[in-house]
């Protein structure tokens, strides 16, 4: 007996995963996102091509920075809280010798100071400090909440803002190079090329402003690259003209978008169950569940490969966290 080819069966699965014959896509896209660009700029860009407008994103990037935002359409914005607590990655520069409002190169300069003659030993000893499990005070004009209100709203009514020190872990930050110049004003400044791989929460432009202050000559960040979220890279990311220019291809297969299966094997422990197994945990069921290395969700797969849920452990039972196959 001739067997039943599956490519119809996949057609349509690339289809509803893209977006062409009339289904909206679901899944996440990597998106490599340009300077200027605020991410609910980068949300409201992707709600059009997406053609939908439950997209969200996991973590936002200051429009001053580059690199990979991740995003989520459909059922995949489920994803995101989850996926928003994972380890970041990023390349950047800091600016030695001048402090601004923002920490950053957007906002304006209020103090300078001559940063030239810096011993590498002072500054690698600075790094050093700003290492591991560090509290870090958040940069002000930012958008942590304060009685309700914005802290960069606060600081834009001129109120003196003070935000409390929250720990965050800074598991890599790496000095590449360093380079004496002068700023557009005169200052002799020296400019950093670092590295950092941080926790969810860590602002670079935080260390930045205390590195240049630990170091008596005041810092900001001038330019910042993320390249990692979890495990999505930067070599998956899509500027915004290619994701629009594989939207407007009749003859492609559509917006790239990364099925949730494959996303959330990517970023989360692997866990198969058996289809009766399967059956409980769409039920609601709080099923025996093996303990797995390290503390996160946990993704379900069926036998067939559907991903069913994320999962947690509690005293030995799977507590679902969210629920995708139904």
């Amino acid at each position: 007996m001739k067997r039943e080819s599956n490519k119809p069966i996949e057609r349509r699965e690339r289809a509803a995963r893209s977006g062409k014959g009339g289904g909206r896509p679901a899944g996440l896209v990597i998106v490599d996102k340009p300077a200027g660009f605020t991410s609910h700029d980068v949300v409201a860009k992707m709600r059009g091509m997406a053609r939908t407008r439950r997209v969200g994103h996991a973590g936002t990037l200051d429009p001053m920075a580059t690199g990979v935002l991740v995003l989520g359409i459909e059922r995949a914005t489920k994803l995101l809280g989850h996926l928003a607590l994972t380890e970041k990655e990023y390349v950047g520069t800091i600016r030695l010798g001048q402090t601004t409002i923002t920490d950053d190169a957007e906002g304006e300069i209020t103090a300078s100071k001559a940063a030239h003659g810096l011993a590498r030993e002072d500054i690698d000893a600075g790094i050093a400090r700003l290492s591991g499990a560090i509290m870090q005070v958040p940069s002000k004009v930012s958008a942590i909440k304060i009685d309700g209100k914005r802290s960069y709203s606060r600081v834009r009514d001129g109120e003196d803002v003070e935000i409390p020190a929250r720990p965050v872990t800074v598991s890599s930050f790496v000095l590449h190079s360093a380079h004496e110049t002068e700023a557009e004003d005169g200052t002799p400044v020296t400019d950093l090329l670092v590295s950092v791989e941080c926790s969810s929460g860590t602002y670079i432009r935080a260390l930045a402003r205390d590195l240049g202050a630990g170091l008596g000559v005041g810092g900001h960040l001038t330019a910042l690259r993320r390249t990692r979220v979890g495990p999505y890279k930067l070599d998956r990311a899509r500027t915004l003209e290619q994701l629009q220019a594989a939207v407007d291809d009749t003859e492609g297969e559509g917006l790239p978008v990364m099925p949730l299966g494959e996303a959330a094997a990517a970023a989360f422990t692997r866990w198969d169950v058996a289809e009766a197994q399967a059956r409980l945990l769409l039920n609601g069921a709080r099923i025996a569940m093996p303990r797995f290395e390290g503390d996160g969700p946990v993704a379900a797969f069926a036998p067939d490969g559907r991903f069913l849920a994320l999962v947690e452990n509690q005293g030995g039972k799977a507590k679902s966290l969210a629920v995708f196959e139904v």
